[in-house]
């Protein structure tokens, strides 16, 4: 059905706001499900209806104009005054829907919570699709553009401005080759440095991992050996070697079941991580996004029963925890 306001076409506005977010035609083609020919005969009425360019080429890229920039808030808004007070979601039944998820997550988040959750989905909600997108150096702004529905992150990286809700926590433990002589006990804290070490880093970007990046500020300094692409290739990267990773506990406990690894205690005071899933706010009253949502807090609920599953408690003499996500904000969240 076509719906006009004067010369409007009001379906072009949805046209409108995906070019006026994504800055392209090609990428706003593939937001709405379109043809790049379709998303540019859909530009050119716009431009005929505002008398403005609304896009314009400048280099390799497409920027906005002044008229454009006007544009991007009333239209967000008109769209979702629409969405909320005219638009009627049809009942959502997991049984039939055959919704398609993007999630980002880790390698880490994936093997020990997404995976499971995924595999119980399949028979109550046979239909739906999942997309397991690996973390990029912004994973903020996938979630505002709408690049993936779920983001599943520590909660120290996720957005004031979207809702989120804790999953579960995690502490860490080291993990190195069953037969090296470092592990035949308690390992020390002078042991601890003494050794060489493998960590995870990632994107272009070479963030690092929340261990990596809390180590870097103590005054004692680990001895990186090895830089690895994921969480996933810690392991291989000790087998064979005198080499420790420190990993979180709820992977290695998995790992040694079926590596020959061994795992012990980190003699350090380093602060436990609590996942979290965050959507987008235009998204909340998406029901099959909620159902999805409670599917992974059921599954990281059934965890904690085991209390040495979830993160111990923070040590008295740990760091600030406020302090600590403003720091971290600071030097790994892109400005």
């Amino acid at each position: 059905m076509v719906m006009r306001f004067g010369r409007l076409d009001l379906n072009l506005l949805v046209a409108l706001d995906a070019l006026l977010t994504e800055r392209s035609v090609s990428l706003a083609a593939d937001r709405l499900c379109l043809s790049q020919s379709a998303t540019s005969s859909a530009l050119g009425r716009l431009r005929d209806y505002f008398e403005d360019e609304l896009l314009v080429v400048k280099g390799r890229h497409m920027i906005l104009t002044a008229r454009a920039e006007e544009l991007i808030e009333p239209v967000r808004a008109v769209l979702e005054q629409i969405r909320t007070t005219i638009a009627v979601s049809p009942p959502f039944d997991p049984a039939t829907s055959d919704r398609h998820f993007r999630i980002m997550a880790s390698d880490y988040s994936t093997e020990v919570l997404l995976a499971r959750v995924l595999a119980g989905l399949e028979a109550f909600a046979p239909r739906m699709r999942f997309e397991i997108q690996p973390m990029n150096d912004n994973p903020i702004e996938a979630i505002e553009r709408g690049y993936v529905d779920l983001l599943l992150i520590i909660d120290y990286a996720i957005s004031p401005d979207h809702p989120s809700l804790i999953l579960f926590e995690d502490d860490y433990v080291l993990v190195g080759d069953r037969n090296n002589p470092a592990l035949a006990g308690e390992v020390t804290r002078q042991t601890y440095f003494e050794l060489g070490h493998v960590t995870p880093r990632f994107g272009r970007g070479r963030v690092a991992a929340f261990d990596d990046w809390f180590m870097r500020r103590q005054k004692q300094q680990r001895r990186i050996e090895v830089v690895a692409p994921t969480f996933l290739s810690l392991p291989g990267l000790v087998l064979g070697t005198n080499r420790i990773a420190t990993v979180h506990r709820r992977m290695a406990e998995r790992l040694v079941k079926s590596l020959p690894l061994a795992m012990r205690e980190v003699p350090l005071d380093i602060p436990p991580i609590r996942e979290a899933i965050q959507w987008n706010i235009a998204n909340n009253g998406d029901s099959a996004l909620r159902w999805v949502v409670e599917r992974l807090q059921e599954e990281a609920r059934s965890e904690q029963c085991d209390p040495r599953a979830g993160a111990s408690p923070i040590r008295p003499n740990a760091p600030d925890m406020q302090v600590l996500e403003v720091e971290y904000r600071s030097n790994n969240l892109p400005k």
